[in-house]
């Protein structure tokens, strides 16, 4: 990592306010009493003390403009107050991300998906949307624009989103982690490799389950990750026996070794779980760090975490799905 000029102790007075707001964030009992409430309104009123938005009398789309907004919210403010903005950025760049895929996929489909677009990257959603149909990225940030325009390319060549896809994936984790050494953390670094390999961990069991072959797993690959990509594969060739080795001193063996069980048909949804509670394993590394980046980056990892499960117990409550099936598919909380 680079020298960078801003000391941990430039955080204090973040990591301070933050840390006192973990304690009013949504905990595993407050999720088990969301559940257990008689009604959706009162589900949704039990968030009131979390700092969210009365949603007891929202929709499903309500509830996802809320949960929107809390999240922009939440990056403005620590994009203004951290000593270096890049830490919210990056969080924010993956919403970048999605949003192009998001015209890659309506553009393949021919339809509009100006519905699934998010405000919350750097890049605003018209701006994007300007520059990819006028196929000028020079105003972007350059890996994003890199990437957009590549994707575009293989899009008009092949005809599948798919592939688009890949490039897009490849641009975001490796401007994350550009992001990191930039600012100089290691834990942002660290949060970086694990996310990737989560995602090469899901992109080998589903290649595996399906039978496609190594060519198109190669594809899919990420590099970056602490298991190189050609070690994901070859455990992903020997059919369900390869994973929990090539994964053995990371925070994902737990689901490498779902992930081989998941292979020879066993269940996915405890594998997808199980690589969601390898991420909350990793960032409770920061839990004995007083001050400085990590705290933020764990911080902004926590939020985003749980506006995923408070959209999954509210979404799960206005669509009638038993209480005890979202229970089984909500991550481990922090607390």
């Amino acid at each position: 990592m680079p020298e960078n000029k801003v000391r941990d102790e430039d955080y204090l007075f973040l990591t301070a306010m933050l840390r006192a707001r973990e304690a009013s964030m949504l905990g595993r009992d407050r999720m088990d009493r969301m559940l257990s409430a008689q009604s959706y309104g009162e589900a949704a009123r039990l968030l009131s003390d979390c700092g969210y938005a009365d949603m007891s009398a929202a929709d499903a789309r309500g509830v996802n403009e809320v949960l929107a907004a809390r999240r922009e919210a939440i990056f403005d403010e620590i994009g203004r107050m951290a000593p270096e903005p890049e830490l919210a950025n990056a969080f924010r760049l993956k919403y970048d991300y999605h949003n192009a895929k998001v015209m890659i996929k309506a553009e393949g489909a021919g339809v509009s998906g100006d519905y699934l677009l998010s405000d919350s990257g750097r890049v605003g959603c018209e701006a994007l949307k300007q520059a990819y149909e006028a196929d000028d990225f020079r105003y972007l940030p350059p890996v994003l624009g890199e990437a957009i325009g590549e994707a575009k390319r293989t899009l008009a060549r092949t005809g599948n989103p798919q592939l688009a896809d890949f490039i897009l994936d490849r641009a975001c984790f490796s401007e994350m982690a550009e992001m990191a050494e930039r600012i100089g953390s290691r834990f942002l670094a660290d949060y970086t490799r694990v996310l990737i390999d989560g995602a090469n961990l899901r992109a080998a069991v589903r290649t595996a389950r399906m039978g496609r072959n190594q060519d198109f797993l190669m594809k899919a690959l990420i590099p970056g990750g602490n298991v190189p990509p050609d070690k994901v594969a070859l455990a992903s060739a020997s059919g369900g026996e390869g994973f929990a080795a090539a994964f053995y001193s990371s925070c994902l063996h737990e689901a490498a070794v779902l992930g081989d069980e998941a292979v020879k048909g066993g269940p996915m949804m405890q594998f997808e779980l199980a690589c969601d509670n390898a991420v909350t394993i990793f960032l409770s590394s920061a839990d004995r760090i007083s001050f400085g980046r990590e705290p933020v980056v764990r911080y902004l990892a926590l939020v985003e975490a749980e506006i995923t499960a408070v959209r999954m117990i509210l979404t799960g409550w206005l669509a009638g799905i038993a209480p005890n099936v979202t229970r089984e598919r909500l991550r481990d909380s922090h607390a």
